[in-house]
Order: structure tokens, then C-alpha cells, then sequence
């Protein structure tokens, strides 16, 4: 099987010495960190870059973070990213509500707890990973079927004593499919 690309988390903040924060935070955890300074930025990256996380500033100059939000979760390629914000606001249970209602998993106020954000972007990076082996099997599974099926398309078109063979090509062709159609 073909080796998976390793986890990605966008940072999001137009405070640098805020992502350079995180950054160290995030050493040792098994993620590459990918900084951006704007919800812009950030969602221009979304457009080519698959992330297992995204850690989201609330207040940002120009998009701020519940709009970035709503953005990503509007698209279908990034909708079921998980979202952290974070926010140096103290704890204001309508601003918690507005960002949950904008797609976060989590809302975060600082002074950050480097532990918690570790764990939460370590469990976040391993089903990433997770999701990407089971997404590549399916891809191996899909392309076993279609060997086995084009097998038994050239069995059946040669010689009569071939038939045995086909059926228990074909057999083992709806095995794989079955198997292919639980994998997500």
C-alpha cells in the first residue's frame, strides 16, 4: 500500500507572534503546520491543500474567524474540516454559541493551554490519517475489481473449459466489491 502524506494543520491568525506560538505548541505532534495571516489566505490554501485541522483566530481584520468559517464550511471540499477557534476575548457564552453556530468543533480562550491544543490536534491528525489509509485501500480494493472483472471479461470470451475459472473469478469479484462497498 502507498504511504499516506502526513497530517496538516492551517494555522490561521493575523498575529504572527500568535502562529509562531502555535507552531511551538505543535512541535513533536506528528502535523506539518501551515501558517496564514488572514481568512483570505486561508481559504485560498483550502482550495488546493487538504488539512486535518484548522486552528482559527476569532478576531481578524478584514474576514474575521466566524465568517472564514461559514466559508469553509460552505464548501464541499472543506466542510468536514474541524474547525478550533481561539480567542484572546474572555469567555462570552454568546460568542462561544456564535462560533459553534459557524461550524467550530471547539472555542478556545487564551491564555492557551498548550496541552489541550496538542491533544485536540493530535486526535484530529490521527483520524485524518486514519481516513486517508482506509480512502487509499478503497482506491486498491476498486482496482482489484476492475483486474478481476476485465479477468472474467477475457476467460469468457476464450475457450469453453475457461468457464470454471470464470466463475470462480467471478465469485471472488463479489467478494472485493462487497468488501469495497463497506470501506468508506
Amino acid at each position: 500500500m502507498r504511504s499516506v502524506p502526513r497530517a496538516r494543520v492551517l494555522a490561521v491568525d493575523d498575529r504572527r507572534e500568535n502562529l509562531v506560538a502555535l507552531q511551538a505548541i505543535l512541535e513533536g505532534v506528528p502535523v506539518e503546520v501551515e501558517s496564514v495571516t488572514g481568512g483570505e489566505d486561508a481559504l485560498k490554501r483550502l482550495m488546493t491543500t487538504d488539512y486535518a485541522a484548522i486552528l482559527l483566530d476569532v478576531h481578524m481584520p478584514g474576514m474575521d474567524g466566524y465568517e472564514t468559517a461559514e466559508h469553509i464550511k460552505q464548501r464541499e471540499r472543506t466542510r468536514h474540516i474541524p474547525i478550533i477557534f481561539l480567542t484572546a476575548v474572555d469567555y462570552d457564552a454568546h460568542l462561544v454559541f456564535r462560533g459553534y453556530e459557524a461550524g467550530a468543533v471547539d472555542y478556545i480562550t487564551k491564555p492557551l493551554d498548550p496541552w489541550v491544543i496538542r491533544s485536540k490536534v493530535g486526535v484530529f491528525a490521527d483520524l485524518w490519517t486514519v481516513h486517508a489509509e482506509l480512502s487509499a485501500q478503497a482506491q486498491q480494493c476498486q482496482s482489484l475489481c476492475s483486474a478481476i472483472g476485465d479477468a472474467v471479461q477475457a476467460l469468457e470470451k476464450s475457450q469453453p473449459d475457461t468457464e470454471r475459472a470464470a466463475t470462480r473469478l467471478r465469485t471472488a469479484l463479489a467478494r472485493v466489491a462487497a468488501a469495497t462497498e463497506q470501506a468508506p
